[in-house]
């Protein structure tokens, strides 16, 4: 669960090999930046299924060409927190397409996924998958809603091949009463700063890139990669902190 009555915002893990307690933000921000203005959980809120498109046309022509580039035509890809719509182009060939996500039927209606699971990450970071399962991994316009970013981006670090890219993407389209706060009190530009944060902290990931994707003419759309580095050598991160210069306005830390 994501609260407890010793210590709100803490997470009380039971897998096995996993440290007891997780503090929201894996202490990269203190927990209160990570704190909702809707604190219930969230399989009640997704439970209804909202078959919506977050970003318009434009936004989502960008992130396809994106992808395009990015990902690995015919491997075995990784939609993580997945919904109706993997914004995939149509021309793109991926060998398997596995979405996780929070409705089940929403995703039962996303025609580029193979198969799915439902899984909520803010209850259990740990992804239900095998070492090195995939050849690629995607996360669109959700990054804001993760309790655990450090622990999911070495959990997507886990499951990757070594050299397999992790795309990360947001617009200014969200959800506002699940969105952690660091994020609602934070620009795009920091947004990038924060992502680009949360694979630095996670370590293991190498030639992290960020970019506005932004088309001319549509919704705002940024993004951040990077590929995972061999476990036995290669390119490979240290964490370190996020970049002070960039750090966002901290309305969230306690007085």
């Amino acid at each position: 669960m994501v609260s407890s009555p010793r210590s709100v915002g803490v997470l009380y893990s039971r897998t096995p090999g996993d440290p007891v307690v997780h503090e929201r933000g894996d202490g990269l921000f203190p927990p209160a930046a990570y704190a909702r203005d809707d604190e219930s959980r969230d399989d009640h809120f997704y439970r209804v299924p909202r078959k919506v498109v977050h970003i318009d046309d434009g936004a989502i022509a960008a992130l396809g060409r994106l992808y395009a580039e990015v990902l690995p035509a015919g491997g075995r890809l990784l939609d993580l927190m997945s919904s109706w719509r993997s914004h995939l182009p149509a021309e793109f060939r991926a060998g398997e397409v596995v979405g996780l996500g929070m409705n089940a039927d929403e995703m039962a209606d996303n025609p580029r996924l193979s198969r799915f699971v439902v899984h909520d990450l803010n209850a259990q970071p740990r992804l239900p998958f095998a070492a090195e399962a995939f050849d690629g991994a995607m996360c669109a316009v959700s990054i804001q809603y993760v309790l655990y970013p450090v622990m999911l981006f070495r959990e997507v670090r886990r499951v990757l091949r070594p050299g397999a890219p992790f795309v990360v993407s947001f617009s200014n389209r969200c959800f506002p009463t699940k969105a952690v706060a660091v994020w609602l009190e934070s620009t795009d530009a920091q947004h990038l700063a924060l992502v680009r944060a949360y694979f630095e902290a996670a370590g293991a990931w190498w030639d992290v890139t960020e970019e506005s994707r932004s088309p001319a003419d549509g919704d705002p759309l940024y993004a951040v990669w990077a590929r995972a580095s061999s476990q036995h050598g290669g390119p490979e991160m240290a964490p370190k902190p996020p970049n002070v210069r960039h750090a966002p306005a901290e309305p969230w830390r306690a007085s």
